[in-house]
């Protein structure tokens, strides 16, 4: 069906109205505060009182720029910021670190091959995302650019740890001030999880997922926690099924692999 003609304007748009505040002539009225278009206002915006318009703001800005770049589904990857490059293992802070460090070669190998299937739909399906930062999240955006695809960086402005990495498609990498806004953007489109050894901020993005999934606030999606070893030692998982705080179905909700090659054949099974 052919598409409708755009109607023409009937009043000038905001970017004009724009354009033609910015060239006034400067005089007191001019420059004061309250003379400025309110949608052109930082200080304005930047108002307690507009916490529910900049929460709009953030929901909106990423969801229409994937919109428009006809993203339909992601493939996430949770993980450490500090986990290091294999290359850089010697400078790791921690011996625990530079062990883990072969997951930062897992987390790429992973998202190269996602995004080689990614292609396939011309990177609209099974889009990588990340959170955009060092460590774990590097190594997914990274895997996606070998593969010559795109993938989606969801930083957050925090005072440290959150430059963004290198790797993640320009046009697709996003600045967040709000923890929620940016966890929604997270999981609205994943067709899966995949979740690297990390810290606070990895284990608190899986444990909201996996509270979503278990009350029935998510459908259910593979959940893949890579590196048996290390969840099993920094979580006791049945423990808590024994102490009847969930469910003893309730650690069917994920389930661990080790390798790369764990992690697709699980998808394959989902039919991801």
């Amino acid at each position: 069906m052919a598409r409708p003609t755009p109607r023409a304007r009937r009043f000038p748009d905001a970017r004009q109205d724009r354009e033609i505040a910015e060239s006034v002539p400067e005089t007191p009225q001019t420059l004061s505060p309250s003379y400025r278009l309110a949608f052109d206002d930082p200080d304005f915006l930047s108002r307690d009182e507009l916490r529910p318009v900049r929460l709009q703001l953030e929901l909106l800005k990423p969801e229409m720029a994937m919109a428009e770049r006809g993203i339909v589904s992601t493939i996430v990857l949770f993980g450490g910021a500090r986990i290091p490059d294999p290359a850089d293992r010697a400078g790791a802070r921690t011996q625990t670190l530079a062990d883990l460090s072969r997951y930062y070669d897992e987390a790429r190998e992973f998202a190269r091959l996602v995004t080689l299937k990614s292609l396939e739909s011309d990177c609209t399906e099974n889009v990588i995302c990340t959170g955009g930062g060092p460590g774990v999240m590097e190594a997914g955006n990274r895997g996606a650019a070998d593969a010559g695809g795109c993938s989606i960086s969801l930083n957050i402005v925090l005072p440290h740890e959150q430059t963004p990495n290198l790797f993640g498609t320009p046009e697709l990498s996003f600045n967040f001030h709000y923890f929620a806004i940016r966890k929604m953007h997270f999981l609205m489109r994943a067709k899966a999880v995949a979740a690297f050894p990390g810290g606070f901020g990895t284990l608190d993005e899986l444990f909201e997922t996996l509270t979503l999934i278990q009350t029935k606030r998510m459908a259910p999606t593979p959940i893949l926690l890579f590196g048996r070893a290390f969840w099993e030692k920094v979580i006791d998982w049945s423990a808590l099924a024994e102490s009847g705080t969930i469910s003893p179905e309730d650690l069917d909700l994920f389930q661990y692999v080790d390798t790369t090659a764990e992690a697709v054949a699980a998808m394959e099974v989902w039919n991801v």
